[in-house]
């Protein structure tokens, strides 16, 4: 999948916008996984998934600690129907960034998402889909 145009099938683009948690999986220092519910949004147009946290929070670290390189898994279950998204991760603390993923969050979600003094986005370009059902 290129980062400009991340084709989905109706119904994956569908599930991808309902309110549902997921798991995030980045890697620790020593290689072991990482696994933490999240809320998170995806844009097809541009192949970005975001999820809001603070910077303190080991999932964030992990990110910023795995560099350019950082890989994450982001995956949405709901019964046996589910789909992983793959991509390279980026954290940012850039207004402009926040403010778009929090808007995204607060149209998905219905809510803003929770504010500390350290919010940060992790970024994902998805470069991979892996799907079961949609």
């Amino acid at each position: 999948m290129s980062r400009a145009t991340v084709e989905l099938p109706a119904a994956t683009r569908v599930f991808l916008t309902r309110p549902h948690t997921a798991t995030f999986t980045t890697l620790r220092s020593d290689g072991t996984p990482h696994v933490t519910p999240v809320r998170f949004t995806f844009d097809s147009t541009t192949g970005l998934a975001r999820v809001t946290t603070r910077a303190g929070a080991l999932k964030a670290r992990n990110v910023a600690a795995g560099g350019p390189a950082a890989r994450i898994a982001l995956c949405q279950a709901n019964g046996f129907r589910w789909v992983t998204l793959e991509g390279r991760a980026t954290v940012t603390d850039d207004p402009a960034r926040l403010a778009e993923a929090v808007r995204r969050y607060t149209d998905r979600y219905r809510a803003a998402p929770p504010a500390p003094l350290d919010l940060v986005v992790i970024e994902i370009a998805v470069d991979r889909l892996l799907s079961l059902n949609l």
